[in-house]
């Protein structure tokens, strides 16, 4: 059974108030609370556990060590992958940046093709301008239709001999939509065109196993995941792996150095130079310990009766116009108001009343130009939200619908 009050219990957060109201958080799409946990794991780690890691032969070097690569196993297990296999980056903005520099730059000529959908993200889509105006690459678009689905036939239908990648998100961050990466990758793998997936959002609400996924990359963010900023990292696909340049030099990414030459250290060590974010990735770890003792499965499950409740009542609001209602969505409503009000403006008004939203293109400029949108509001849920802040928001909302009307 899963008991929403006592997970509310585990987020300090949640029980404060803003602008003398209870705060109703609803921002979890951009960054999520933290539980208890991890705020006492990070404050442990830098308070009795912290030395560099992978450098020393002392007591503290050796225990940080452990301590950083049992996270990385256990993200690893998270997603099914091998700990080897898994590269820590501060997030999927520096993962799919390090596969642009790493593993697409030396192998993409000028005509060469990328496909994206029209739904991705900025940190999806601006890695690969660089190699649009450095290498002259060429980006292919395939939008998604008025629902916001995705339709993986029309992805594969842009592929032509020329294409050498499919980025794709797995779960949008504007519009809920959950994309069947797996039915990409696999017609995308019988044409020969590798597949990165932008799992930010995808990985805090479902489970993800990327072996059943048949992914070249995926990308995870840890701020999301409950876990500190600047933590995260990429799954990568061991063929893809050993085709791939480093990315930054520095320490731990060698094996010598001498005045004539390099050799660089093995697989996932070879693409992380420098000192690391040691206790930002021990706390993803925690953070990954605390989403599975809930349960994938049981979280999902809580996501989805928001998510079906949610789209009950704003659905009885015939003057707010949601974006995207594709059948499946995950528990994420960007919004507009008929009449004048803008999106900020709508903002301003909730978080008067104590609820947290985000209000603008939510890093998807071109997806809000499909849509002829300039901004939205958005309110994304979480495993901590609750029915009652759903009727909180809807309440907010009319009182909006009355000051803007």
């Amino acid at each position: 059974m899963y008991d929403v009050a006592q997970v509310r219990g585990d987020f300090p957060i949640l029980s404060r108030q803003v602008n003398g109201k209870p705060l109703v958080y609803l921002d979890n799409g951009a960054s999520a609370q933290k539980p208890q946990v991890v705020i006492d794991a990070v404050t442990r780690a830098y308070s009795h556990e912290y030395a560099n890691v992978h450098r020393g032969l002392h007591y503290l070097s050796n225990l940080a060590t452990d301590n950083y690569e049992a996270a990385r196993a256990k993200i690893a297990r998270f997603l099914n992958a091998a700990p080897d296999h898994f590269v820590f980056t501060t997030g999927t903005t520096e993962a799919i940046n390090l596969v642009s520099y790493a593993w697409a730059a030396p192998r993409l000529q000028a005509g060469d093709e990328i496909i994206l959908s029209s739904m991705e993200h900025h940190a999806n889509i601006v890695p690969w301008h660089f190699l649009r105006e450095r290498q002259g690459v060429i980006l292919k678009w395939v939008d998604v239709d008025a629902n916001g689905d995705l339709d993986p036939e029309a992805v594969l239908a842009a592929i032509t001999p020329r294409t050498r990648l499919i980025a794709v998100t797995h779960m949008s961050n504007v519009l809920g939509t959950v994309v069947d990466v797996a039915a990409i990758c696999r017609g995308a793998q019988a044409k020969g065109v590798p597949v990165l997936v932008d799992g930010s959002q995808a990985a805090v609400h479902m489970a993800v196993d990327v072996q059943a996924i048949g992914c070249d990359f995926y990308a995870i963010t840890g701020h999301k995941l409950y876990g500190p900023s600047g933590s995260g990292g990429i799954f990568i696909h061991p063929d893809r792996m050993a085709e791939m340049r480093p990315f930054l030099g520095g320490g731990d990414m060698i094996r010598d150095v001498t005045r004539d030459a390099i050799t660089w250290n093995d697989p996932p060590m070879k693409f992380e130079a420098g000192t690391p974010g040691i206790v930002q990735q021990i706390g993803l770890g925690v953070a990954i310990d605390y989403m599975t003792g809930l349960g994938m499965a049981n979280i999902a499950g809580h996501e989805r009766a928001l998510r079906d409740y949610a789209r009950a009542r704003l659905e009885g609001l015939n003057w707010v116009q949601v974006q995207g209602n594709s059948a499946t969505k995950g528990a994420i409503f960007s919004f507009t108001l008929d009449g004048a009000a803008h999106a900020h403006d709508i903002s301003t008004v909730l978080d008067k009343r104590g609820i947290a939203v985000r209000a603008g293109t939510h890093c998807a400029m071109p997806l809000m130009q499909q849509f002829g949108l300039t901004a939205t509001c958005r309110a994304s849920f979480a495993l901590y939200n609750t029915v009652e802040e759903v009727d909180t928001l809807v309440s907010a909302l009319e009182l909006c619908h009355d000051l803007f009307a």
